[in-house]
């Protein structure tokens, strides 16, 4: 069997939420999103799990998470940190209180995977079928020919706010033509887009293809990677405290240098995350209805 490698992008401070997200329990046993991410993520296949988080958050994670997951698959943690910046900018960073950004936090797991893997939010829920999806497409990925599994964007919103999606522009053979990060919200039977870069805002479908961070690569982008940061941090000397390297917009960037491609995969999953606190009653009510459905145990 392949090796298969689940990167759990969990440094971020959930800011909006108050609190740790991924050490929010939603399950009937205390059981967390990320129980659920693993547990999809073992039975479609995955052999490794990688945690990217901040260091001062290690003991809680490993205490809350860690020692629950490792019986079960082989576990390693990452610290995004600086280590890996250039050092004319490790210094102009020290104050920098947030991650530098989700293609920065990948960077950081360079050391620890050579094999196939799947990037996720750890506060997201994806569902089963994403994780069977991602891993039939990892056992037969090739270098700079990456894959994104893909949400209806009406499957990713709830009626208690605007929300960050990246929207997809697709072309027919499926493949990624951009990601459009935007703030996203249902407006009746539309969805009101406006993209962050300040764009004019527009209206979609609900069932417009919507990216939620579920990414599939193969170790070569660790090198791409490599080479952009330098030029990230080059064009944003004036605003370090606040940009962010983040992987949609290195992807954007890499399909207009036409040095990848990127295969849409659309599950039929429904996404389920705690963007506001009132979230977290869907979630805890749909993690039930699939514990009755017998997708998972009581």
């Amino acid at each position: 069997m392949k090796d298969k490698t689940l990167l759990i992008m969990a440094a971020g401070l959930g800011s909006r939420f108050g609190s740790l997200k991924q050490i929010e329990p939603v399950g009937p046993n205390g059981e967390f999103i990320i129980d659920y991410s693993i547990y999809d993520a073992i039975r479609a296949g995955f052999n490794k799990v990688v945690f990217i988080i901040k260091e001062e958050n290690y003991d809680i994670f490993k205490e809350t998470i860690g020692k629950r997951v490792e019986p079960h698959i082989k576990v390693e943690y990452v610290f995004q940190n600086n280590d890996n910046i250039p050092k004319e900018y490790q210094e102009l960073l020290k104050e920098r209180k947030k991650p530098l950004g989700t293609a920065h936090a990948i960077l950081c797991a360079k050391d620890k995977i050579n094999e196939p893997f799947a990037i996720i939010n750890a506060d997201d829920f994806y569902g089963r079928d994403a994780y069977m999806k991602a891993s039939d497409y990892l056992s037969n990925i090739k270098d700079n020919h990456y894959g994104l599994i893909a949400y209806r964007l009406g499957n990713t919103l709830t009626e208690n706010g605007a929300a960050k999606r990246g929207v997809c522009k697709v072309n027919d053979k499926n493949e990624l033509i951009a990601i459009i990060e935007s703030s996203t919200e249902l407006n009746g039977n539309l969805v009101k887009v406006t993209p962050l870069d300040g764009s004019t805002p527009f209206e979609v479908e609900k069932d417009t293809i919507a990216s939620m961070n579920m990414l599939l690569f193969t170790s070569s982008l660790f090198k791409i990677l490599e080479e952009k940061l330098p030029i990230f941090l080059d064009n944003n000397k004036d605003n370090l405290y606040n940009c962010e390297f983040l992987i949609p917009v290195v992807l954007n960037e890499l399909l207009i240098e036409n040095k990848v491609t990127v295969d849409v995969i659309e599950t039929t999953a429904k996404w389920y995350g705690v963007t506001y606190k009132e979230d977290k009653k869907l979630v805890v009510n749909a993690i039930n209805d699939m514990i009755k459905e017998g997708i998972y145990n009581n």
